[in-house]
């Protein structure tokens, strides 16, 4: 039997052992709305936890209005969610030029104005302001004060002056927040670099086990920094792989988000009975594995399946590469991976983080890798190369023999292995 992997754009195929029967590993998956651009006019309409949007945007339409998208890193269908929103301006007498949309880059760069066209539609950046966040650019933020952790909070300075502060998302697992979507927007998204590190630091110590979701520090203080700044409302979506809305939920920064938390969790979370001696699994395609520093949500995945001393197999095309430059400058250093966990955690840095996710793995496993990256920089995720899908599995077959556990992961960037309960 044939099994294909999503790769970029493309798909690449193998077959198993002769024999093996793998434990598939699925989201169960809802098919999408047959009306996306109505339920977003009907959530606009009756959100949950606030009067609805056309309304609040006429008590301020003389304001500033700032709408916060997300980055090129995190699909998300602006084609259903924009049109109904810029209704809605429209209807409460917003300008165009009263609204500003920012970009939540978090620590990634900026887009360039032909990136911004092709996410964003040419007619929005044609009608609107669309500035990126910047992350480094200290005289572009604001000092809010300080978290219940005593860490200082310095924001997007445009977040903060704005008269009505409306956030666009995606709500799908993540691998130390728990959940994307609402809060996120602004931290880590306007955040500056440094208050973006020290949220992000405690993710050593949840990676491993990961707590429910309204008891995780980091998304505790992620929503501690959307009140602060003062979120007026949110509008944001469940999608499924094919990125067709199964979900829309608009209104309060928390009421809103939950909702779209259970659904996505009911998709996306998969229980499991036992870890397997070797599971094949891909990031999902493009944009998903754009580069190495998103490869490894996946990765992540696939390491919570896997037993130690087992072998992962992962296809990720990494068109661009690792994908961000104090990531790559870790791996570079040619540590062993205890090593690199070890520094992370005496000095955290964004982008030491994600070279802990890769060495977290490569410390109890061995993976290899299927991407467009030399042999070398593969090398330098600890991962072995191998031009096919087939070879490698061929390789981790020899290893773990006939009797070996087999999965067989084909969305791993939105599949969420959860270990079953006992009863």
């Amino acid at each position: 039997m044939a099994y294909e992997l999503a790769y970029g754009k493309t798909s690449l195929s193998f077959t198993l052992p002769v024999g093996v029967t793998p434990t598939v590993i699925l989201p169960d998956e809802k098919p999408g709305l047959p009306d996306p651009l109505a339920a977003t006019r009907d959530a606009l309409q009756k959100p949950l936890g606030t009067p609805p949007l056309e309304e609040m945007l006429r008590e301020r339409k003389n304001g500033r209005i700032v709408v916060v998208l997300n980055d090129i890193t995190r699909p998300t269908p602006y084609t259903v969610m924009l049109p109904p929103l810029l209704e809605s301006f429209a209807k409460a007498g917003v300008r165009d030029e009263q609204v500003t949309f920012l970009v939540a880059t978090g620590i990634h760069d900026g887009h360039t104005e032909e990136e911004k066209r092709a996410i964003y539609g040419a007619e929005l950046v044609n009608r609107f302001s669309v500035v990126n966040h910047d992350a480094f650019a200290a005289d572009t933020h604001v000092h809010l004060g300080k978290f219940k952790s005593g860490y200082d909070f310095y924001v997007n300075k445009l977040a903060v002056d704005a008269d009505f502060l409306l956030t666009l998302g995606v709500v799908m697992p993540h691998y130390f927040a728990g959940y994307s979507g609402g809060r996120k927007s602004i931290l880590p998204g306007l955040a500056g670099k440094d208050t973006v590190e020290k949220n992000h630091a405690r993710m050593v110590e949840l990676m491993d086990n990961l707590p429910p979701i309204d008891e995780n520090p980091v998304s505790l203080e992620m929503i501690e920094a959307a009140r602060q700044v003062g979120v007026d409302f949110i509008l944001n979506v469940v999608v499924n792989d094919k990125q067709d809305v199964v979900t829309v939920v608009a209104g309060d920064l928390e009421k809103a988000w939950r909702k779209a938390v259970d659904v996505s969790a009911a998709m996306f979370e998969v229980p499991f009975e036992r870890q397997a001696d070797v599971c094949v699994t891909c990031a999902c395609g493009h944009p998903r594995d754009i580069n190495a520093y998103q490869t490894q949500k996946a990765l992540d995945h696939a390491d919570r399946i896997t037993r130690p001393g087992g072998t992962i197999i992962l296809a990720a095309e990494c068109s661009a590469g690792y994908g961000e430059k104090v990531f790559q400058e870790w791996m570079s250093r040619r540590w062993p991976p205890v090593r690199v966990m070890e520094e992370v955690k005496k000095n955290f840095v964004m982008g030491g983080h994600k070279a802990y996710g890769f060495a977290k793995v490569a410390a109890e496993k061995e993976y290899y890798l299927i991407s467009t990256l030399s042999r070398e920089d593969t090398e330098l995720l600890y991962a072995k190369k191998t031009a096919t899908v087939q070879e490698a599995v061929n390789a981790a077959a020899l290893r773990h023999g006939s009797h070996a556990a087999w999965v067989y992961m084909p969305l791993g960037s939105v599949s969420l292995p959860i270990p079953r309960a006992l009863p």
